[in-house]
């Protein structure tokens, strides 16, 4: 006899990276080694002092013993202190809870404000993740359709039709993933209004704010706002910015009793988060700066890159681009998205993601995850995507 399963995680969509990594062995290398551009992982390894730190802090019987539940103190105080800087504001050490990276900062909040059969609004293109655990945890995911003529920017006042009385939250991701889209201040602002008048929490995932443009240095005005609490719910991950996604590390900002009431399931699930990384982080945060800068430039230059291969590849449309990510439209009507990577992956050598796992009405495009791959061969995709073209 089989045991039953909870009918919502069967009913849930399975991780898609491992579908598409499995398409690899479609391509016979015609066009030379395969363009990995299907998952978002940094391309190069932590900077040596973080690498050093994190030695150091393993050998340390003390950091293998149980912490604190929402994070050790030290690195609470150092996320305080580097968000109250960076975006003009203030942000206290009880407003601050470490995560086992990012994914479970997002699950952890949607199950805090929400129960089985509420909604939120997600805009899609959405990070499939985030669907999946509302999906698993029964929480309706309510699509807001970003308009690609806009660069897939969400939009307020649609936003605000799609509330009713089951909605607890509006996610917003800024940059995005998939799209890779920043958000202006003033957009993220409008969002924050929403959701205040109609008292609604914003969920603000900035996993990719590291590497926003230098004329966007800080992303918002949102913690300078007296009572920014009330309703802001801030998710961070040091994965990216420090190249350490597997060390899992991430955080929730919030009200005091929104972090005490998290903390409830961080004990569930986590009891405390990696203790290691939590040491080689606290000082990482200033001793890396300029690593970090040099690694936003990197990535920008990247961008620019990937620019120009669409600009010599027919029928292929850049529909937006920023920080790690590019959402592009394909050439091929006929098919379906996952029809389209298969067959750029195949003829072409190169692996990206279906736009269709981000969404629906998405299935002229793919997302394309550029950071991990050196300019010099992202300047052979223009040829590549011609040689595919319709």
């Amino acid at each position: 006899m089989e045991l039953t399963v909870n009918p919502l995680v069967m009913g849930t969509e399975a991780p898609p990276i491992p579908i598409a990594q499995a398409w690899k062995t479609h391509y016979k290398g015609q066009h030379g080694p395969l363009i990995d551009l299907s998952q978002a992982v940094p391309g190069h390894a932590p900077p040596e002092s973080l690498l050093c730190r994190l030695g150091e802090a393993g050998k340390d019987p003390e950091a293998s013993r149980y912490g604190p539940i929402v994070g050790d103190l030290a690195l609470r105080e150092a996320l305080a202190a580097d968000i109250s800087t960076r975006y003009d504001g203030k942000v206290a050490v009880e407003q601050v809870a470490i995560t086992a990276g990012c994914n479970q900062a997002f699950f952890v909040a949607m199950q805090t404000l929400a129960k089985a059969g509420d909604a939120v609004i997600l805009p899609a293109p959405w990070y499939f993740n985030h669907k999946m655990a509302l999906d698993m945890l029964g929480i309706e995911a309510r699509p807001l359709a970003c308009n690609p003529e806009c660069g897939f920017l969400p939009d307020d006042d649609a936003a605000e039709r799609l509330i009713n009385a089951s909605v607890r939250a509006i996610v917003l991701v800024s940059p995005n993933n998939p799209s890779g889209a920043v958000y202006s201040e003033a957009l993220i602002a409008r969002f924050q209004n929403l959701a205040s008048r109609h008292g609604l929490a914003l969920v603000l995932d900035e996993t990719y704010r590291d590497f926003l443009p230098p004329a966007n240095n800080r992303p918002h005005g949102l913690f300078a706002e007296p009572g920014w609490d009330e309703n802001l719910i801030h998710l961070y991950s040091f994965s990216k910015a420090y190249a350490i996604p597997g060390q899992r590390l991430g955080s929730i900002v919030g009200a005091p009793r929104f972090i005490g009431e998290a903390a409830k399931l961080l004990d569930s699930l986590q009891i405390c988060p990696p203790r290691p990384v939590q040491r080689a982080i606290v000082a990482s945060i200033a001793e890396t700066r300029d690593w970090r800068e040099a690694v936003r430039r990197e990535l920008a230059l990247r961008a620019d890159v990937c620019r120009a291969a669409f600009a010599e590849a027919p029928g292929w449309r850049l529909a937006s681009i920023g920080a790690y990510f590019a959402f592009v439209a394909h050439p091929y009507a006929g098919l379906t998205a996952t029809a389209a990577a298969e067959k750029l992956v195949t003829e072409a050598g190169v692996l990206g993601l279906p736009g269709s796992y981000f969404g629906p009405g998405l299935e002229g495009y793919l997302r394309l995850a550029f950071a991990n791959v050196e300019r010099d061969v992202l300047a052979d995709l223009g040829r590549r995507l011609a040689q595919v073209s319709a």
